[in-house]
């Protein structure tokens, strides 16, 4: 309402030849209360959506992994990492304040998990309700709206089509993708962070703020703690430049290699767990029951993202998806056999699995789906 009201105030001095300079702007609050803004204090007036329907937001896929290159079998590309936004329900979802973390340790079967006391079966931190979200975060600067059944595309690093150096990776210049570029932050190594496709818009770009020691946000090949979060009554930039929110793994030396951000639980929108195939006997559980009860589990360097298992009674009560619905999905072990892409691409509207538990709502893709033709 204090922006409608500043808005036609602007708009009746500018009709009426009045210069703004010397006028103040009085904004009269729904509680009675009585503001009085200088009109060259004014620079500009937008609009921006309430927040609604943040819980239908998902992490749809999440590849991490890499690809071979070509004529060079010992080595692998792996700045290409991306992730897929979906909104899994038929209402517009619009999150302000919405930023992604990853989980410290950075791989689930580090050899010393040091938030695990003598004997204890879980993190200390999951029964004191937040997580460590480690080295930096990242952050729409804008609010994000995504359409009932639609997604959105982001891109972690490498955001060009890295087709035409690396055949099999992924091509990111597209105008609907947004990316994780800010060089300014810190994370500006830039084999990881090279300047953007042309088609992508800056306003597209994400922010960051870096609170570790990284020039390249160390997102893992193998065994991400991965998860998106909407702060609360402040921005996550000021969330995390804040040094009161800050802590440091038990008996880790307090300096910026080991600083973490501590999150609020119930501030995590959805969050998934990643295990290396090879190294599951030797993982640890990051999240608590509370975001993700379960992990998938996933093979590296060959292009293999993890993806959400289709919700197929969901799916099919949806009006008019019985026609468009294509099975025989080739790309993995999804328990309902619908190839989720190729029936989108016919129009179908899809539901994903949603049960806070990776193991039941993930599977191993064979590729990320962007790749798919």
């Amino acid at each position: 309402m204090k922006k409608i009201l500043l808005l036609l105030v602007a708009m009746f001095a500018f009709i009426g030849n009045i210069n703004a300079q010397v006028w103040d702007m009085v904004v009269t609050h729904s509680d009675g209360t009585v503001q009085v803004i200088k009109a060259s204090d004014v620079k500009n007036v937008t609009f921006q959506l309430p927040d609604q329907n943040a819980d239908q937001v998902i992490i749809k896929e999440l590849y991490t992994t890499g690809v071979p290159i070509e004529n060079d079998p010992k080595n692998f590309f792996q700045m290409d990492k991306g992730f897929i936004l979906y909104n899994n329900g038929g209402k517009t979802a619009v999150i302000s304040n919405l930023a992604i973390g990853i989980l410290d340790p950075y791989n689930a079967h580090s050899v010393a998990n040091a938030w695990y006391g003598t004997g204890a079966t879980e993190p200390s931190y999951v029964s004191q309700g937040w997580v460590p979200a480690a080295c930096g975060i990242w952050y729409f600067p804008n609010s994000l709206i995504i359409e009932p059944y639609s997604q959105v595309v982001i891109c972690c690093m490498g955001a060009i089509d890295n087709t035409k150096t690396y055949p099999q990776s992924i091509n990111y210049a597209n105008k609907d993708y947004y990316t994780m570029y800010d060089p300014e932050s810190g994370f500006k190594n830039p084999k990881y962070y090279p300047t953007p496709a042309d088609v992508i818009p800056t306003s597209q770009y994400l922010k960051a703020v870096e609170y570790g020691q990284a020039n390249a946000w160390p997102l893992s090949v193998t065994s991400p703690g991965f998860f998106i979060f909407q702060t609360k009554n402040t921005t996550p930039a000021a969330f995390a430049n804040d040094a009161s929110n800050i802590t440091y793994a038990p008996g880790k030396a307090q300096n910026k290699i080991n600083a973490v951000l501590k999150v609020p639980t119930d501030w995590i929108i959805d969050g998934v767990e990643v295990y290396e195939k090879i190294n599951e006997s030797k993982s640890k559980k990051r999240f608590g029951s509370d975001v993700d009860a379960g992990y998938v589990m996933q093979t590296v360097k060959l292009g293999h993202s993890v993806y959400r298992n289709v919700d197929a009674v969901a799916t099919k009560k949806i009006e008019g998806n019985a026609d468009k619905l294509v099975y025989n999905y080739q790309y993995g072990a999804d328990p309902s056999h619908i190839d989720a892409e190729a029936s989108m691409k016919k129009g179908a509207k899809i539901v994903y699995m949603d049960t806070n538990n990776s193991t039941a709502d993930f599977h191993e893709r064979s590729q990320f789906s962007l790749r798919d033709k």
